[in-house]
């Protein structure tokens, strides 16, 4: 990680769970962070909650919904106007609801879709731009799930909760591929990775999987800062990380 430090990282959905716990590992690395996110109090939280000073000095919260294309624009005009630029972007933003595809309310699907592939899209276009612009070699990260790779069956006794979740991530797959391609395409040294957990204790996990064999937030984390670490000529597609005894 040693290339990073005094360099720019931009985190999506920040205030809990993987976005909170890949902040405080990227500033103990030496990495300034913007931490994006709708819940500002909680941002506000975790600065407090840093162990150092510096890392407190290094941290920028802003309020920041990325399925509003005018916040996004605004968080990443700040990023460029205060602090040069964006070399690492993490799009760990997510969001499910629970409910039936066939029933649940259009609103909430359009929700989900918005977050999961939207918010993807446009902080990754204001990224590359920024790191385009100044020839950096970044990187982004895509927080998939294994789910965009293939949809388990419900528990026994229960409905399917997932509905459009795992379409959402399986476009996240997709767009890895894509992004990679324009990356190359361009001429850029800018590397993409999509890192596909399987379940996460999380906030968002639903309640009936909570019994389940889990990952800790700490350790898709630490997948995070492995593939940072690689060296310029490598790069890392796909990570999947699963925890030990998982059903799916």
């Amino acid at each position: 990680m040693e290339r990073w430090q005094n360099r720019v990282a931009v985190v999506t959905g920040a205030s809990s769970g993987i976005g909170a716990e890949v902040t405080r590992k990227l500033l103990s690395a030496g990495v300034v962070v913007v931490a994006l996110a709708r819940r500002l109090e909680h941002l506000e939280q975790l600065r407090r909650e840093l162990p150092e000073e510096e890392q407190r000095l290094r941290l920028h919260i802003r309020q920041c919904d990325v399925t509003d294309l005018g916040d996004v624009n605004e968080a990443f005009d700040e990023v460029q106007r205060e602090l040069d630029g964006v070399d690492i972007l993490i799009n760990n933003a997510g969001k499910l609801s629970g409910g039936q595809l066939l029933t649940m309310s259009l609103d909430t699907v359009q929700q989900v879709l918005q977050t999961n592939v939207m918010g993807v899209v446009q902080c990754t276009q204001r990224a590359f731009e920024s790191m385009r612009q100044r020839q950096s070699d970044g990187h982004v990260v895509l927080i998939n799930s294994i789910v965009g790779h293939h949809i388990f069956n419900p528990l026994p006794g229960s409905q399917q909760e997932l509905n459009v979740y795992p379409a959402t991530k399986h476009a996240v797959t997709a767009l890895t591929e894509l992004f990679r391609q324009e990356m190359r395409d361009f001429k850029t040294q800018v590397k993409v990775t999509s890192i596909s957990p399987g379940l996460v204790n999380t906030e968002m996990v639903p309640l009936a999987y909570k019994r389940l064999p889990m990952l800790q937030s700490e350790d898709v984390a630490d997948a995070i800062l492995y593939v940072l670490a690689t060296p310029p000529h490598v790069q890392v597609h796909e990570l999947t990380i699963k925890p030990m005894g998982e059903p799916f």
